[in-house]
């Protein structure tokens, strides 16, 4: 089993940043490819980034691309999500997930999930 929790959502204006955090705990983190989904009230959860077990290889979904960070620090078990120029559509609750596979856009491929956090873009 593998545990996620999520940190760091919060109410921020249109144009301005967060950084929301995943700290897991169970078994090696290092296993894992991670990622950050998102799901907006009403509608389908969405994918947004996700990085290698290494962290050498990133992967973003269009909509966030250029604008959001993925990075994680195996040492700590910990997964990050960088948010830059957040917009309005941006609001959603955030969830980490962990997979054994590889890279993925499908959520039938991760494992495990976190809780969610609230971000919420106001205009």
């Amino acid at each position: 089993q593998v545990q996620l929790v999520e940190s760091g959502g919060g109410l921020v204006q249109a144009g301005g940043s967060l950084r929301l955090s995943c700290v897991a705990s169970g078994r090696t983190f290092s296993n894992y490819v991670m990622s950050w989904f998102r799901q907006p009230l009403g509608k389908e959860r969405e994918f947004g980034a996700a990085i290698s077990r290494s962290g050498a290889r990133t992967y973003y979904g269009d909509s966030v691309k250029g604008r959001f960070t993925i990075s994680r620090d195996n040492a700590k078990n910990t997964v990050s999500l960088q948010m830059n120029n957040l917009k309005p559509e941006d609001t959603a609750v955030y969830y980490c997930a962990a997979g054994l596979h590889d890279y993925s856009t499908a959520e039938r491929a991760y494992d495990y999930w976190g809780q969610g956090t609230q971000v919420t873009v106001s205009s």
